[in-house]
């Protein structure tokens, strides 16, 4: 049962129309992986985008926004400088910096609260970030409404809400984690290699809540219309999950594209967050050939806040198109 409050609010949002693994060298800080490489850029915290689709209602937070210097280092590391620059000015973008944003998203079936991933958590609040728990509440959710955490990958920045002062955040859900990545995080074999900060990190923040968690694989159905996919690469068990209800569909497509132009227009270019780049490259093109082929709207973790939008087909890429008022009809 959820508070009084709380469906209130809900009724009020039901009348809103809207594998290889890489060498111990790519796997550094991997487990912080995009926080680490930032620096602060204060914004108004936090921001909400609410919206439905079909039977579901969908809230998506931006729990912090971060300035990223020498994005050609990042996005498309093996590519000269030169040609990275020359492409963010094609698009109207700064050569020398970008801005990376990081967006959770609860989905409210009806029956049950989903959220998928968790942000930067207490760790991110020092720099603005960490704004999850406060975008929900504007939403009308309180940590003890989530009913389900899924969380895509084991990165810092997806998985660092889950404990606050060292409880778990939202407590009375239970845990959706990938077999794959738990197992590769959890192997003591990371221990004294650059994977090391990563897997300490997961010790921390996912094996305490293992005991209230299902451990999935390709295919698993995780809620009725939502299905988890592997796209590896990124991390050894990196997932996406296609979301279908009243004939349409949308995918979150988490980290398989990080960066809404570099990545995507040009999906072979390697990305030093990824821990297999070759394996990455691989993925996003068979992400984003399914998406755009299909016309299917998405919802990318690292796109540009509120993060929805078409990728459609451009040259040896994909142009991504921001979702305008699709989701209010």
């Amino acid at each position: 049962m959820k508070t009084t409050g709380k469906l209130g609010r809900r009724g009020l949002m039901k009348g809103v129309g809207l594998t290889t693994l890489a060498a111990p060298a790519l796997l550094a800080g991997v487990a912080h992986a995009q926080e680490d490489q930032m620096t602060e850029m204060p914004k108004d915290m936090p921001e909400t985008k609410r919206f439905s689709m079909g039977e579901l209602k969908f809230v998506v937070v931006r729990d912090g926004i971060r300035k990223m210097d020498n994005p050609g280092t990042i996005f498309g590391a093996d590519q000269p400088p030169e040609t990275v620059a020359a492409l963010l000015r094609q698009n109207f973008l700064p050569s020398d910096v970008s801005v990376n944003m990081f967006s959770p998203t609860l989905i409210d079936t009806g029956s049950q609260v989903m959220l998928f991933d968790t942000g930067m958590g207490e760790a991110g609040r020092s720099w603005g970030a960490g704004q999850l728990l406060k975008g929900l509440a504007a939403e009308g959710y309180g940590p003890e409404d989530i009913d389900v955490v899924v969380i895509t990958h084991m990165h810092g920045d997806h998985i660092n809400g889950l404990m606050e002062a060292g409880a778990p955040a939202f407590p009375n859900a239970r845990y959706v984690f990938g077999q794959t990545e738990y197992d590769f995080w959890t192997d003591p074999a990371r221990i004294g290699t650059p994977a090391e900060g990563g897997h300490n990190a997961v010790k921390t923040m996912i094996v305490p809540l293992a005991e209230k968690a299902s451990f999935i694989a390709d295919g698993a159905s995780i809620a009725p219309g939502i299905t988890a996919m592997d796209a590896p690469g990124h991390t050894p068990g990196h997932m996406v999950f296609m979301v279908e209800s009243a004939g349409r569909q949308l995918l979150l497509t988490a980290d398989t594209a990080n960066h809404y132009v570099l990545s995507l227009q040009r999906p072979d270019w390697q990305v030093r967050f990824d821990t297999d780049p070759v394996m990455a490259s691989a993925t996003r093109r068979r992400i984003f050939d399914m998406v755009a082929a299909d016309g299917i709207p998405f919802l990318g973790y690292h796109m540009p806040f509120p993060a929805v939008g078409y990728a459609e087909k451009q040259g040896d890429g994909y142009r991504f198109v921001p979702a305008s008022y699709q989701f209010e009809l």
